[in-house]
């Protein structure tokens, strides 16, 4: 008996999802009539370590792991459209990837800024999910218990869709 494959169901077109369509197929957004406005936005993200690797991180024999995840933080951000399959490649202006241990592990804070047609919100949760990755990396073989969580946006400035402020009331 020949074989028969079953062909996945057509998916249905999302009107509210710009990344979508007419056919329901994945697609890059064109911003080619876009005008270019100034754009930013800020991320974060925490990584979670515990008293003993908080001590250790002065004297890491791989590095400064802070130094290290502010460094890989900014490549991420302008290596974003290499990750993400529909954003598009940006000529960004400004990245900025800031660490500071607080009490129960590393807060990492980031920021994108361009001169473009769409906004830079994946660059800057790009940098900030790196940065996290990256101190995992380099405290890894102190604890393997180490977690990474809340990666979010945190601001947006710019762009058709307006403002945006995780604090905002």
């Amino acid at each position: 008996m020949p074989s028969q494959r079953s062909r996945p169901a057509k998916p249905a077109p999302r009107k509210n999802l710009s990344h979508f369509d007419a056919s329901g197929q994945a697609s890059m957004v064109d911003v080619s009539r876009k005008q270019p406005t100034r754009r930013s936005a800020t991320a974060s993200a925490f990584v979670e370590l515990s008293a003993a690797v908080l001590a250790a991180l002065p004297s890491n024999p791989k590095g400064n792991p802070l130094e290290v995840a502010r460094v890989a933080g900014i490549q991420a951000a302008k290596r974003t459209s290499d990750l993400i399959p529909m954003c598009h490649p940006l000529a960004l202006t400004h990245v900025d990837v800031r660490t500071q241990v607080v009490s129960g592990g590393v807060r990492i804070t980031t920021s994108a800024t361009t001169t473009g047609p769409t906004g830079v919100e994946m660059e800057a949760l790009t940098a900030a999910a790196v940065a996290a990755l990256t101190i995992y990396d380099m405290t890894k073989a102190l604890d393997k218990a180490i977690v990474i969580r809340e990666v979010r946006l945190e601001t947006k400035l710019g762009g058709k869709s307006g403002d945006f402020s995780r604090n905002a009331k």
